[in-house]
């Protein structure tokens, strides 16, 4: 936060404190479910899932510091896939949009969820945690990994770009995760992952072709500050009139155009 008022990446379109008050106290509620539904249900898991030498990652004879290793990569890439889901099924979205319609992105919006996100997700977490095999050990280091990472490239810090291109290559970076919170479709749906960049490149859904200065944060039918009260995000995926997600396909030529997609722009 003291790097993004030093350097500020994009210019910011709406009051710093209001939003970030919002953002804390949706923070406070996700971290509500996470202590007292997400942990119970999921951490369980992880001591079976070890005992029991069940999934992917425990059936390799490696040793544990290889099954970890294994284990964060996959559940990585798996947060990969519900972020894609997120988008695509319209009752999951509904929940997830608390999160896209910020005004602006920064540090805070790494912690604005709709507590009812975090609910929906501990099936997904579990399949995670049986599936890949997940000892405890693995599942904090992860968590704490993508906390980090999550915190980083939502934030509105100006790195230089020959350094920013370098990390781009690994990670998910402040540039690219801005391109993913534009309100043009084409754009929102590129950069999922969370954390290493090479599920975007596999799937070929890595952009970073679009230069910071076009890009508008946030959901096309929600840019008043009006809609994104802290009461109005909490009722949002609740209301019977509300805004859908931008499915428009087409958006006026942008000036990185006809750059590689891969090619990130300043």
């Amino acid at each position: 936060m003291w790097a993004e008022r030093r350097r500020a990446l994009r210019a910011r379109s709406a009051p710093t404190g209001e939003r970030t008050v919002t953002n804390l106290v949706l923070a406070g509620g996700t971290a509500a479910v996470a202590a007292l539904a997400m942990g119970p249900a999921v951490r369980p898991l992880t001591r079976w899932a070890e005992r029991e030498r069940v999934g992917v990652a425990q059936q390799l004879r490696a040793p544990a510091w290889l099954r970890d290793a294994l284990a964060v990569i996959l559940l990585d890439y798996t947060l990969y896939w519900w972020h894609v889901v997120e988008h695509r099924v319209p009752w999951l979205y509904r929940f997830h949009e608390v999160h896209h319609t910020d005004l602006d992105l920064d540090a805070s919006t790494a912690l604005r969820f709709h507590f009812g996100e975090f609910l929906l997700s501990i099936p997904w977490r579990a399949a995670q945690i049986v599936t890949i095999g997940v000892s405890p050990r693995a599942l904090g280091i992860w968590q704490q990994l993508t906390a980090l990472s999550v915190l980083f490239h939502h934030s509105n810090v100006e790195l230089p770009l020959g350094v920013e291109r370098r990390l781009a290559r690994v990670i998910m970076t402040p540039r690219l995760h801005g391109i993913h919170h534009s309100i043009v479709a084409r754009e929102q749906d590129s950069n999922w992952s969370s954390g290493l960049t090479i599920w975007d490149r596999l799937h070929r859904t890595y952009r970073g072709n679009v230069r910071q200065r076009e890009i508008v944060i946030g959901v096309p039918a929600l840019r008043d500050r009006r809609d994104v009260t802290l009461a109005k995000s909490v009722a949002l995926p609740f209301a019977a009139k509300r805004a859908v997600r931008a499915t428009h396909g087409g958006a006026r030529p942008r000036a990185g155009d006809s750059e590689p997609r891969g090619r990130l722009l300043p």
